[in-house]
C-alpha cells in the first residue's frame, strides 16, 4: 500500500462513516447493502463505523438513530425511534477519518454525494464524481462507450421537448432506426426504474410518457435475444476483472419487481460461457472500467448475443448492490476474495486514491 498517508494507514481504530438510505427508489436496498457492510468491517478491530442515515426526505441522522436502522434493516417510522435527534452534530462529522457511501441511485450514486465528499478533504470509497455521474447518465455513458470503441446495443437519444414538436417523425425515426421490440429508458435512473419493452407505435408512445415523468431525457434501445452477464471490477489506476456471472429469469425482462422480488431471478456463476467470450467481457469491463476514470469498484453488465457469438456493453453501475447475495460481492467471493476482504480492500483502494 504505498503511497497512502502514514497517518490514516497507521491509525487504530479508523473511523468509517457509513451512508446509507437515501432519496433514490433504492433506498431499501441501500439499508440492505450497508448493514451487510456494517457488519464485516466491524469483525476488523481495526475499523470503528459511524453510521450516518440520509432519510427519504435527504435528512441526515445522527449515528444514535443511523445505528437503530441498520440493526432494524429497514427504515423506521419517527414513533418507532429511541430518540428524536435529527441532525447529526459538527463533532461526529470530524471524527470520520473514511467515508464509505453505500448508496444508490440518484443523490446518491450520481456523483452528487461524491462531490460533496471531495470538499470535505476526506478519502472516501468507490468511483469520484466524474465516473459516478456518468455511470448514472446512460446517454452520456453510451456516447463515451461508443467513443472508446466498446460495442453496444442501437439506440436513438431524444429529450421530452424533441418528442413532443414531432411525435410522428421520432416514431418513424424509432421505427426505421432500431424496429421492434425496443426498449424505453429513462437517461437517470437506476434499478430498471421507468423501463417499458414496446412492441408496437402506441406503446411506444406509453413507454415514452412514462418515462419522462421520471426523466426529461430519454434512451430508446434496440431489443436482442441475447444472455444477460455481468462481471465485477475491483481496483485504482490497475483494475481486475472477476469471474463472469448470469442472470436468467422468466419475466419478459429484466425489469425492477424481477430484480428485487425473491425467486424471480437466478444468478449464475461462474456462467457457462466459451473461454474466448469470458476473456472478451472481462477485458471489456477493464476498459469501460477506465474509459469512464473509475476507481474503487463497478459492476459491468453486458448481452452476450450467443446465435453470433457477439458482445455487446449495456451499463457500467459504480455502486452495484452489496449485500451478501448480490452479484457483485457473490462473483468475488467465486474468485477468491470474500466478502469481509472485500470490504477492507475497498477501504485501502480508497486511501490509496485519496493520496
Amino acid at each position: 500500500m504505498t503511497g497512502i498517508s502514514i497517518d490514516l494507514a497507521a491509525k487504530s481504530p479508523l473511523y468509517v462513516g457509513l451512508l446509507f438510505g437515501g432519496q433514490s427508489g433504492e433506498h431499501d436496498v441501500s439499508i440492505t447493502s450497508a448493514k451487510a457492510i456494517a457488519s464485516a468491517l466491524s469483525q476488523n478491530p481495526r475499523y470503528y463505523v459511524q453510521p450516518f442515515y440520509i432519510q427519504r426526505d435527504g435528512t441526515w441522522r445522527s449515528p444514535d438513530v443511523s445505528k437503530q436502522v441498520l440493526d432494524a434493516g429497514k427504515g423506521l417510522q419517527d414513533s418507532e425511534l429511541l430518540t428524536n435527534a435529527a441532525f447529526f452534530l459538527p463533532t461526529e462529522v470530524q471524527q470520520v477519518d473514511l467515508w464509505f457511501p453505500v448508496l444508490h441511485g440518484p443523490n446518491g450514486e450520481d456523483g452528487t454525494v461524491q462531490g460533496l465528499l471531495q470538499l470535505m478533504h476526506k478519502p472516501y470509497v468507490g468511483n469520484g464524481v466524474l465516473a459516478s455521474s456518468v455511470g448514472m447518465d446512460k446517454i452520456a455513458m453510451k456516447a463515451i462507450f461508443a467513443n472508446a470503441g466498446l460495442p453496444q446495443v442501437k439506440y436513438v437519444a431524444l429529450n421530452r421537448w424533441q418528442w413532443q414538436q414531432d411525435e410522428p417523425a421520432w416514431s418513424e425515426h424509432i421505427e426505421a432506426t432500431l424496429g421492434y421490440p425496443c426498449f424505453v429508458k429513462p437517461s437517470n435512473l437506476g434499478s430498471s426504474v421507468g423501463i417499458s419493452k414496446v412492441r408496437d407505435r402506441e406503446q411506444l408512445k406509453a413507454a415514452i410518457a412514462s418515462a419522462t415523468s421520471y426523466d426529461p431525457r430519454i434512451i430508446i434501445e434496440q431489443g436482442v435475444v441475447a444472455r444477460e452477464i455481468e462481471c465485477a471490477v475491483l481496483g485504482n489506476e490497475q483494475p481486475q476483472a472477476s469471474a463472469i456471472g448470469e442472470i436468467t429469469f422468466a419475466s419478459d425482462f429484466y425489469d425492477y419487481e424481477t430484480k428485487y422480488t425473491a425467486g424471480m431471478a437466478d444468478l449464475i456463476i461462474p456462467s457457462k460461457l466459451p473461454d474466448n467470450v469470458t476473456q472478451a467481457v472481462q477485458s471489456m469491463a477493464v476498459k469501460a472500467f477506465q474509459t469512464v476514470a473509475g476507481s474503487g469498484l463497478a459492476r459491468v453488465d453486458f448481452f452476450y448475443v450467443e446465435a453470433t457469438g457477439t458482445v455487446l456493453i449495456n451499463e457500467i453501475n459504480t455502486f452495484p448492490g452489496f449485500t451478501s447475495l448480490s452479484m457483485y460481492p457473490k462473483l468475488w467471493e467465486y474468485s477468491g476474495i470474500p466478502f469481509t476482504e472485500l470490504c477492507d480492500r475497498l477501504v485501502a483502494l480508497a486511501l490509496e486514491k485519496h493520496s
